[in-house]
């Protein structure tokens, strides 16, 4: 199995592809363990629950029309799709695409750095649904 070094990473969050100011990325799918435990049982047991899917991103601002404050601005407080994968190139197995939808967008901090820093903003999308696609 090859391994993969991301320098070409994918990110589309609501339509627009975010891509080339993104620096960082972390998607964790995850499924809430619901107790299933009985009487009897010798140990606890776990049901599969429901989603609980987060995606922070680490973005260089950029208040051009079409870019990362346009785009994240109207998205505090509502929920939005967000698309990324590994790289740029087009839907496969070894490339696939994993699609969170109706994730919500809780905060955005619009101007964020110090004295010769670049300036930054982080988000982190919270919930919604996450699906792979292979094809």
């Amino acid at each position: 199995m090859a391994q993969i070094v991301l320098t070409d990473a994918s990110i589309t969050i609501n339509s627009v592809s975010l891509s080339n100011r993104a620096n960082s990325v972390v998607l964790t799918f995850e499924k809430e363990a619901v107790e299933s435990t009985a009487f009897g049982d010798s140990g606890r047991a776990f049901v599969s629950g429901l989603q609980n899917n987060t995606c922070e991103i680490e973005f260089q601002q950029d208040f051009a029309a079409s870019n990362v404050e346009a785009t994240v601005f109207p998205l505090v407080g509502t929920s939005t799709t967000v698309v990324i994968k590994p790289t740029s190139g087009a839907v496969s197995s070894t490339n696939p695409s994993y699609t969170l939808s109706s994730t919500f967008l809780a905060a955005h901090t619009p101007v964020s750095g110090t004295v010769g820093e670049l300036a930054t903003t982080s988000l982190s999308f919270q919930g919604g649904t996450l699906v792979k696609a292979t094809s």
